[in-house]
């Protein structure tokens, strides 16, 4: 399982962070009953995928529970998905231009913000998020489907990343490459928000259904 430790926590969001994280909470409840339609799923069905209890999906699903970033990992493995299919919908072609500032939102019960700046795409594998973990957060993460790589470039602060068993700190521009599909995590020991961004791409074909 994740673990997942604050010893600091988010400062109390503007009107329009507020707005986001409600509108990413009613896009879930909307998307896990999307997929298990889709696949035709009970919840309880959907809950042994994803490896949680049946009550925390349905909970989720209503509305009535805010996840970790951990547990939205496990849904979308369950379902097969990637993460930001369970994210607020955004279009665009190629040349599409995202703000950072206007997406940026707490979809999670823990400190992290996320910005999804694009969507997991079938035809090139990946998605891209910017993160900012706020003081004191850490977070150790299961491993993802066999075969998914991270990419993370710190833009502000310092971040701290565990790969391949041990801690890596890591300034301002720069960067790392780990197996997403082994034990890793993510944590800021500082006294100042680290962003970072992180691709995360998908093997082909294995894990991650369009959709």
């Amino acid at each position: 399982m994740d673990a997942i430790t604050h010893k600091g926590d988010a400062d109390p969001p503007d009107n329009g962070m507020e707005q986001a994280g409600t509108d990413i909470a009613r896009a879930l409840s909307q998307r896990l009953r999307a997929l298990r339609a889709e696949r035709a799923w009970s919840l309880q069905r959907a809950a042994e995928a994803c490896g949680v209890s049946k009550a925390m999906l349905g909970q989720i699903e209503r509305g009535e529970s805010s996840p970790t970033v951990a547990l939205l990992w496990r849904i979308a493995a369950g379902f097969g998905c990637a993460l930001s299919d369970l994210l607020p919908p955004h279009g665009g072609g190629p040349a599409e231009i995202r703000d950072p500032r206007r997406v940026r939102a707490r979809p999670a019960s823990d400190a992290i913000l996320v910005a999804p700046l694009f969507a997991f795409d079938p035809a090139l594998a990946f998605e891209v998020f910017e993160l900012t973990l706020l003081p004191g957060y850490e977070r150790v993460s299961e491993p993802h489907v066999p075969g998914v790589v991270e990419h993370v470039v710190v833009q502000r602060g310092s971040l701290e990343v565990l790969s391949d068993g041990a801690w890596v700190r890591l300034e301002a521009g720069e960067g790392l490459r780990l197996a997403g599909d082994r034990e890793h995590g993510y944590r800021n020991a500082g006294a100042r928000p680290a962003v970072f961004l992180d691709l995360i791409h998908y093997p082909r074909g294995r894990g991650v259904r369009a959709s």
